[in-house]
């Protein structure tokens, strides 16, 4: 490949105005005047290039017209006319090597251009990636304290509902209000229907006598009754298969009349009733009302424990015993119970008046949606343990 000559100034200003460079500077005005004449847009209309010529035109003339930018330029074109003709005297190979190292010096400078953007490039996006990482920081950051303030004010919270429900009366059950009632039919034969049991124990408060359920069936003698029994003969056995065994299920329209049956279960037991909880238990009401000193004036942690039949206080299904004194037995008011509830003494005295308060509302509500249910529970139990010869 033939080598190349060095490449030429862009545009050269006395070319394009037609004047030597030893021409005047009004020499250059006349160049200037006649040649933007013939190449002006409003002459040419038809050349798109007109305006790009007419303003080569116009800098030319201004760079030439300055004496020191037209030093510089009179320069720079002798550096080019010198280095073309020194070219010349070169011979092929040397040409070959002055061209190759002028295209490395391009290739070098253009490579190096280029290295520089692409750095630049880089350094944009790294500053763009530690900005982007910045704001993810804050932004952790920011939902950690979020974080942070919603468990402290969550703790804040549960701590003020847990004050509120140890405070709250536990919700009433549907057989905290409900007795059981065992007792032998020769004992009480008067007692031998639902309505008669309820008029009974109407004493204690009232009664949803509808839903109460009674069962009378024979008693279950046991093997070495049985044994005897048959060693005596027919007329002992025929007497003890006419002992029955009544067992109801009674339930109050308050809990305060319940808690007056249960306690005085003593009294009612000499008489030949025992009277139970229907639930098994005692109801956490109970328990709540006894902590709180309202259930006999004093603090759950006040109360001796119970202790042996032997001359100590004792306890009956949860509720401490009421002694067997002439005041209990006369009508006294309950003293471990509080005021809002009725006493419940085993005669028949006038019936207390009792005070309702928004506790007492609660239950009977209660009462009223679950008193259906109860019944259909009860009576089906009663039903099972009769088929399977049980005592309730």
């Amino acid at each position: 490949m033939a080598p190349a000559a060095p490449p030429e100034p862009e545009e050269n200003p006395y070319v394009l105005l037609d004047v030597s460079q030893e021409a005047t500077d009004a020499e250059i005005r006349t160049a200037y005047r006649t040649r933007s004449l013939k190449v002006h847009p409003d002459r040419n209309r038809n050349d798109p290039n007109a305006a790009q010529k007419f303003h080569a035109l116009t800098v030319a003339s201004t760079l030439l017209l300055d004496p020191l930018r037209r030093l510089a330029l009179d320069a720079q074109l002798r550096l080019a006319a010198a280095k073309k003709a020194r070219f010349a005297t070169y011979d092929s190979k040397r040409k070959a090597l002055v061209t190759e190292l002028e295209e490395r010096e391009r290739e070098f400078k253009k490579a190096r251009i280029e290295r520089e953007k692409e750095k630049a490039a880089r350094e944009g996006d790294n500053d763009r990636i530690k900005e982007a990482g910045r704001r993810l920081r804050e932004e952790r950051e920011r939902q950690r304290e979020e974080l942070a303030r919603a468990k402290v004010e969550e703790a804040r919270i549960d701590a003020e509902e847990e004050a509120l429900d140890t405070n709250a009366p536990p919700p009433l059950g549907p057989y905290d209000t409900t007795v059981r009632v065992k007792f032998v039919l020769s004992a009480f034969p008067s007692l031998n229907t639902a309505s008669a049991l309820s008029s009974h124990l109407r004493r204690f408060g009232e009664i949803d006598d509808g839903a109460v359920v009674l069962s009378i069936k024979p008693k279950k003698a046991s093997k070495k009754k049985k044994t005897l029994v048959q060693d005596k003969g027919g007329d002992d056995a025929g007497q003890g298969e006419g002992d029955k065994v009544v067992n109801a299920v009674v339930p109050f329209a308050q809990i305060s009349s319940a808690f007056g049956a249960i306690s005085s279960n003593v009294a009612l037991k000499e008489q030949g009733i025992e009277v139970s909880w229907a639930g098994g238990a005692e109801p956490p009401i109970l328990g709540w009302l006894r902590d709180r000193g309202e259930l006999g004036g004093k603090p759950k942690s006040d109360i001796p424990a119970s202790t042996s039949s032997n001359g100590a206080a004792g306890t009956v299904h949860g509720v401490p015993e009421q002694p067997h004194t002439k005041d209990a037995e006369n009508g006294a008011k309950f003293s471990t119970f509080p005021s809002t509830f009725p006493a419940a003494p085993p005669p028949e005295p006038p019936k207390a008046e009792a005070r309702p308060t928004s506790s007492m509302d609660f239950e009977s509500l209660t009462l009223l949606r679950l008193r259906e249910a109860e019944r259909a529970r009860l009576e089906r139990e009663i039903l099972e343990a009769e088929a399977r010869g049980e005592e309730i």
